[in-house]
């Protein structure tokens, strides 16, 4: 009776994990009760005979979770059985020619030949992606088709009810899949990196908060799970192949909502990869706030507000990235706060060069600026992400995301930030607007030829719409902001390592 009780509870949470398993367990029993029909109803299986259990074994092995990964493998089956039968047929018939005793020969080695050749080819990596199930289903029928001709003059015949019940039962999964509460693997993608974004967003901006926490304040039980809800992170480091494989299955899928034929998919998992590069570095930065050798806070507190700036205006663009992902809405709101955490960046680089840190023990210095090291790895992805998927958004034609609410004159001047040089018009009406991340930092403005140093500025272009010549110009497009601002760690780790070679 326990055991009976424990099924019951698993069957509860399976069920309330993914409610949609509910009504997929739904969807195959209506199938097979369909297909059922050809053996019910007796002008069928006169038709069909004993070969209308393919119909049944075609439900039964076609018929996935999503739609994708049905429809993939019923075609995957429809045409590997049509393919296998012809040359079953063909084998067959080329057999029977050399005369009864050397016919089981020569079909003994066509079987051998394609048998052999196929297996061979299910090893090629992009056919094993989309085609293996179909190679599977193409040596079978080839096997029993020629196999089974032997000792069956009606080949053609046999031939034929395999292949219209084959189809049948695929067509029934199919239509079904699509039609009743249909579960889209385009759509499962586009979630899931969505989410992937908004995890790793959630751990950047509760980072600091933990890393300048002394540990023993609060609660124990409080932070244990403060620290636990911070291991979500770990679940992109794994999400690599259910991410491949949703793309597999998302192409064979017809056109649905927002998602059209030919969808960029391949972009969703090159932002997935630099998501997984990000989770590796989060990894190792996690490492830090478990260690038995912690930092003193007094020495934390010398870098914290360049620290907290990097950290939470990074967690601040993957959040801005995710949200525009899930609205599928292009959005430039992202590329500020990567701005922002650049600019943290040659700010505590700067710090760094004048020597805050010389009093610190090399131990403890080289764990500081290992977490430095880390967090500007982390600045740097979260740029690469955010181009990543500003390309996702123009392949995949994302709308705007809202009205412009800023108007131009051509002989205006921009001023962003702490400097600006003025709008440089062109005959395509667009303008380039050079942007300064610090005035303190910047190189020397080439007033001549109005040109920045590209070690600290970005360039954002803007399209100005030209509907009316007398009125003022309104921005329409998009603003992407290309930084040209680059945070290398390795100045970090030489600043430290002049640091200890002193100290020694």
């Amino acid at each position: 009776m326990e055991k009976v009780r424990e099924i019951v509870r698993e069957g509860r949470r399976v069920g309330k994990e993914d409610p949609r398993r509910v009504v997929h367990a739904f969807k195959v029993g209506l199938a097979l009760a369909l297909v059922s029909s050809f053996y019910y109803y007796q002008p069928l299986y006169d038709n069909f005979g004993v070969n209308a259990m393919w119909a049944v074994m075609t439900v039964v092995v076609v018929f996935e979770f999503s739609v994708g990964a049905t429809l993939g493998k019923g075609i995957n089956r429809a045409v590997a059985t049509l393919v296998a039968g012809g040359l079953g047929i063909g084998a067959h018939h080329l057999a029977s020619l050399s005369g009864p005793t050397i016919e089981p020969i020569l079909l003994a080695i066509f079987v051998f030949v394609q048998a052999a050749l196929s297996t061979f080819v299910r090893f090629f990596p992009r056919v094993k992606a989309r085609y293996d199930y179909g190679i599977l289903i193409f040596i079978l029928t080839f096997s029993l088709i020629s196999v089974s001709g032997f000792r069956e003059d009606e080949i053609l015949d046999l031939a034929h009810k395999r292949l219209s019940t084959v189809i049948m039962g695929g067509v029934s999964c199919v239509l079904i899949s699509i039609f009743v509460c249909p579960v889209w693997a385009g759509q499962d993608l586009h979630t899931l990196i969505a989410s992937n974004l908004d995890t790793l967003s959630h751990f950047l901006q509760e980072f600091v908060e933990e890393y300048f926490e002394a540990t023993d304040d609060g609660d124990i039980k409080e932070v244990e799970k403060r620290r636990k809800n911070l291991e979500r992170y770990k679940s992109v480091l794994n999400s690599k192949s259910n991410e491949e494989t949703l793309a597999n299955f998302a192409r064979w899928e017809p056109r649905h909502g927002q998602f059209r034929f030919r969808h960029p998919w391949q972009q969703y998992l090159a932002v997935a990869a630099l998501l997984r590069q990000c989770a590796y570095r989060i990894d190792a930065l996690n490492s830090y706030l478990k260690s038995d050798f912690q930092i003193p806070m007094d020495i934390k507190k010398k870098l914290e507000e360049s620290l907290r700036r990097m950290s939470s205006e990074s967690g601040k663009s993957l959040k801005e990235m995710s949200i525009s992902l899930k609205k599928m809405t292009k959005s430039s709101s992202a590329d500020i706060h990567v701005l922002n955490s650049q600019s943290a960046c040659k700010t505590l680089s700067t710090l760094l060069k004048s020597g805050i840190l010389n009093d610190v023990e090399p131990l403890q210095l080289i764990s500081l600026t290992t977490t430095v090291s880390l967090l500007i790895d982390i600045v740097n992805l979260t740029e690469k992400i955010s181009e990543s998927v500003h390309e996702l958004a123009s392949a995949a034609r994302f709308k705007n995301k809202m009205k412009p609410t800023a108007s131009l004159k051509k002989s205006d001047s921009v001023s962003i930030g702490r400097a600006a040089v003025p709008i440089k018009s062109h005959d395509s009406d667009d303008h380039v607007v050079t942007i300064l991340c610090d005035a303190d930092v910047s190189n020397t403005v080439d007033q001549s030829r109005g040109e920045t140093s590209v070690d600290s500025c970005h360039h954002v272009a803007i399209k100005i719409d030209d509907d009316d010549l007398v009125h003022e110009k309104h921005e329409v497009g998009d603003i992407h902001a290309h930084s040209c601002v680059s945070c290398d760690p390795s100045d970090v780790l030489d600043s430290s390592n002049k640091r200890i070679s002193s100290s020694n």
